[in-house]
């Protein structure tokens, strides 16, 4: 299922009158932005079907005695091509494509490691794209990660020469601007070779070894040199966690530390990209700096907000001036003058305050980002994994439960591979402690039998799955909500591979959150609506739940169903877009940190934490306090900590 998740457009550049030009002023190299990563999946496969069709007909007039050269296409791994093989691999079983006049140029390889591994560029390759397609087995080039020490550098020097024309390459870019495996420093004209990764390269694929120990520590790569001799690139992104790394590399300057901005100089290169990829884009970002917008209460906002950090003033102080000299004069003249448009985006952000997330009873509700009625409301949270409801909107919920609603929470999976062997063993030997039971040994035995690379033994994730339940209904207790009632564990089918590496989301996990949906028929539904997880499993969340959402769309329920988007540990929204803030005071504060607390697997040694180190409920603290900030900044009533909302409908 390719991405076709997008937040809703409210206001933004005016694209029917504005110029091209203009729209990539600030653009070093150009990108197209699509609302969602479907769309520019299509767009990219379009692009590679129509090239090889055209290199066929240019070919095909040639001599018939002219060795026939094949089209030439340099393809990358990871979770970006992805969606893009699918497509690709549904054309050719249409029969819109053929691969067999075509040759492949895989980007990289780690090193050392064999071919036949799950983790190795090369099993990737074939198991989501090759193996599916009519490519000839000698048209097929991929780094060699068994090749000797001694004669890796001849390999190298041999791979490279080979190399003698690409068509077409298609690359991703790493979060610190990486391509390929052609990390900081980099020298720009560089040829395929065998490079040393990185500790943060490393850490980055540690999850998918099931720990830094077992990554290996070298790789074969391309170089920038041997990229930027493609005929035409096409460098592809999806995502907010790639937003930093794309305003830099198309908008930035040309900087050894980002390895992708060398493709600046390259005549021939496109970013495509989905809007979430492109929020930094100043033409995304502050879009009145770019051309004429379109100005609805809600962008004129985000605008105004931008304006308050720029300036650094409350709202209620900005002048005249500040608007002028930030090229915001467009926002004058259609909401000004600027002393009533500062009052109006004053009232605007203050009425997105409450406390009562699920509407207060009694009450004039025509200012109130929830309606009062029905008062008691069925309340439905999903959480992709088992602690993200309370990291993530703990004070919330606490109040949702404390205000009398019929809450109930959905954990979409079951999260078992985030539980460390020791913690298995711990919760194991305080069973036989209790004298309910020694299976120590036969766990530990369990243990043992791991093969590195390899899935983890069924048995042993059910252990941690169990783990990860109790933990959630222990949370969910603390602060007075039946876990056997009101607590829902979804195991979504597709996270249960027992490896990082996902499945695809079928009818099947779809059809069980359907299910739920028609049980509970909730008036409120909270859902992770962040695309920064570094796994990808809130990304496969929400798809899912969107997608139950539109099959249950005639559903009676559903008339008086709204959805809330909240966001995991990673980022928070920007106060433009928020629809619904709810202030939490210290003592709940310390509720949800309790509530955290009790997810004890999670605490200190997280296997894959990413690069943040710090635990789940430092993160959710510091956040929420400086959304808090932002707040009292901007001239509102100053709060402990602020948890925030966009209304998705």
């Amino acid at each position: 299922m390719n991405s076709k998740y997008q937040l809703p457009k409210d206001g933004g550049l005016d694209l029917s009158s504005a110029p091209r030009d203009i729209i990539h002023r600030y653009e070093r190299m150009p990108a197209r932005v699509f609302e969602n990563e479907s769309q520019g999946v299509q767009y990219v496969a379009d692009l590679i079907c129509r090239m090889i069709r055209n290199h066929n007909a240019n070919a095909s007039a040639r001599d018939i005695y002219e060795e026939l050269p094949p089209f030439v296409l340099g393809l990358t791994t990871g979770r970006t091509p992805l969606g893009l093989y699918r497509e690709l691999v549904a054309r050719y079983n249409r029969g819109e494509v053929s691969f067999k006049g075509v040759a492949v140029y895989s980007l990289d390889e780690f090193y050392p490691i064999r071919r036949t591994e799950q983790q190795s560029r090369n099993y990737r390759i074939h198991d989501e794209f090759l193996k599916h397609i009519d490519i000839e087995p000698e048209n097929v080039h991929i780094p060699d990660g068994t090749v000797s020490k001694s004669d890796i550098s001849e390999y190298c020097a041999e791979y490279e020469k080979s190399i003698r024309k690409i068509d077409l390459m298609i690359i991703g870019v790493g979060e610190q601007g990486q391509i390929g495996f052609n990390d900081a420093g980099s020298y720009a004209k560089s040829a395929t070779r065998l490079v040393e990764l990185s500790h943060n390269s490393r850490k980055v694929h540690a999850g998918q070894f099931f720990g830094l120990e077992n990554t290996p520590k070298m790789a074969i790569t391309m170089g920038l040199g041997t990229i930027m001799r493609a005929d035409r690139i096409i460098l592809m992104a999806w995502g907010e966690e790639k937003a930093e790394v794309i305003h830099q590399i198309v908008e930035g300057e040309v900087t050894d530390r980002i390895p992708a901005s060398h493709l600046q100089a390259h005549p021939a290169i496109e970013v495509v990209i989905d809007e979430n990829a492109a929020e930094r884009l100043t033409r995304e970002q502050t879009p009145w700096l770019v051309g004429p917008c379109d100005w609805t209460p809600k962008f004129a906002r985000k605008a105004v907000v931008w304006l308050c950090g720029r300036v650094n003033k409350p709202i209620l102080k900005l002048t005249y001036q500040d608007y002028l000299e930030n090229s915001l004069g467009e926002l004058l003249e259609k909401h000004g003058p600027y002393d009533k448009l500062n009052i109006k985006v004053f009232n605007d952000l203050q009425h997105t305050i409450t406390g009562w997330p699920g509407g207060k009873p009694n009450a004039d509700d025509s200012t109130r980002p929830v309606p009062s009625l029905p008062h008691q409301k069925r309340v439905l949270i999903f959480s992709p994994h088992p602690d993200d409801d309370v990291i993530s909107m703990g004070g919330t919920f606490i109040r949702l439960v404390e205000q009398n609603h019929d809450v109930h929470v959905a954990y979409q999976t079951s999260g078992n591979v985030a539980v460390h062997d020791d913690v298995v063993l711990q919760n194991i030997d305080t069973a036989r402690e209790l004298g309910l039971g020694d299976k120590y040994d036969e766990v530990a035995e369990v243990i043992a039998s791991k093969k590195k690379g390899k899935p983890e033994p069924r048995k042993l994730l059910d252990i941690k799955g169990a783990i990860r339940r109790a933990e959630a209904r222990a949370a969910v207790r603390s602060f007075g909500l039946n876990p056997d009632t009101n607590a829902h564990f979804l195991n979504l089918p597709f996270y249960e591979t027992g490896g990082i590496k996902k499945g695809e989301i079928t009818d099947k996990d779809i059809e069980i959150i359907v299910k739920l949906l028609r049980e509970i028929k909730p008036h409120q539904i909270y859902a992770a609506g962040d695309l920064a997880d570094p796994h990808g499993t809130h990304r496969m969340c929400i798809e899912a739940l969107l997608e139950a959402l539109d099959r249950t769309k005639e559903d009676e329920w559903r008339k008086e169903c709204h959805l809330w988007l909240y966001r995991g540990a990673w980022m928070e929204w920007n106060l433009g877009m928020v629809d619904m803030a709810v202030p939490l005071s210290p003592s709940e504060m310390l509720k949800k940190r309790h509530a955290i607390y009790r997810h004890l697997s999670q605490k200190d040694i997280v296997p894959f934490p990413g690069s943040d180190t710090r635990e789940f409920w430092q993160r959710a603290e510091e956040r929420t306090q400086n959304t808090a900030q932002l707040y009292d900044k901007l001239g509102m009533a100053e709060y402990q900590a602020i948890e925030v909302f966009v209304k998705m409908w």
